[in-house]
């Protein structure tokens, strides 16, 4: 067998649903309009909290990174996967898989702790009233979130350097819509160990670790609104946080679906479908979810797009 190495492989072939043309023109109108969503609704989100002066707090600082990060996400595969859905052509270069390979992983990852920091967030406002803005000072949000996407883009570059960096044996064809990290393990014929160690050990900090600290922080939350003693204050100190543990929900509940269930022998269309969507759902999701269950949100929303009107 032929071994080819980075100087060998020029470009990757992208095999997503090339087996089913009529899949592909199913889901080019439906993903195209999914896509529209995602980066309208975000970038709303990101306009109205940065706008609206009463949306200037650590809450809706950490949301309008969600939505950069939703944005980056989508984006990193979507525009070439909706080409790839109307092309015979499906293939990418090699550095535009690294790219797109780091670019994926490091979003990723970087929701991960984005997600249990905002959990982190809820717990201090509810729990620590008083102390709050000490607490959660502009300061620690920066720090926080400058850390959260220093960590996972040193984490995504070492781990695409190290994969890439492999030798790939007779053909190139990956057996995914973009780049994904283990389908692209899965052409090369050298020893992957190192790689899948340095997966491993990033799955355990950014996925068990975080959902540890989510589900600690809402079980303290949980604790300090069942002692409220009026309906009305409970009913008020919940909504706070619905909107985002809707979102975790949604996020992890993917995840675990995707990646923890048992792996059939053979590769179902369904799984496929299901990942896709997955992939430009949750994304689009997320501001439709903050929009709906958050007052301020919507009244900022109005504010802004009267003003925007007002000055024509």
């Amino acid at each position: 067998m032929e071994t080819l190495n980075r100087t060998g492989v020029s470009e990757f072939f992208l095999k997503g649903f090339s087996a089913y043309p009529a899949l592909e023109l199913l889901l080019f109108p439906l993903c195209s309009a999914m896509y529209l969503v995602t980066l309208l609704g975000n970038t709303a989100i990101v306009a109205v909290s940065v706008l609206d002066v009463r949306l200037h707090t650590p809450m809706y600082f950490f949301l309008g990174n969600l939505s950069i990060l939703d944005v980056c996400y989508t984006s990193s595969f979507t525009p070439l996967m909706l080409v790839h859905f109307l092309s015979s052509q499906k293939t990418i270069s090699f550095a535009g898989c690294a790219v797109q390979m780091c670019l994926s992983l490091s979003t990723g990852s970087t929701e991960c702790l984005l997600l249990a920091i905002m959990a982190y967030d809820r717990y201090l406002a509810i729990c620590w009233p008083l102390q709050y803005p000490v607490l959660m000072s502009r300061k620690l949000c920066l720090l926080l979130v400058g850390a959260a996407w220093v960590f996972s883009l040193l984490k995504s570059v070492t781990e695409t350097v190290i994969a890439m960096k492999l030798p790939f044996c007779g053909h190139y064809m990956v057996n995914h819509f973009m780049c994904e990290i283990l389908a692209v393990l899965k052409l090369a014929c050298g020893d992957t160990s190192v790689s899948e160690a340095f997966l491993l050990a990033g799955s355990i900090l950014l996925l068990p670790m975080p959902l540890a600290l989510i589900c600690l922080s809402y079980t303290l939350i949980l604790v300090t609104i069942l002692r409220v003693p009026s309906s009305a204050g409970r009913r008020k100190a919940f909504s706070t946080c619905s909107a985002h543990l809707a979102v975790v929900v949604l996020f992890y509940g993917a995840i675990i679906y995707m990646y923890m269930r048992p792996k059939s022998k053979e590769a179902h269309v369904s799984d496929e479908v299901f990942t896709v969507l997955y992939a430009v759902v949750t994304p689009m999701l997320n501001p439709v979810i903050y929009s709906l269950r958050n007052k301020e949100v919507k009244e900022a929303a109005r504010k802004v797009w009267s003003k925007s009107w007002s000055c024509r």
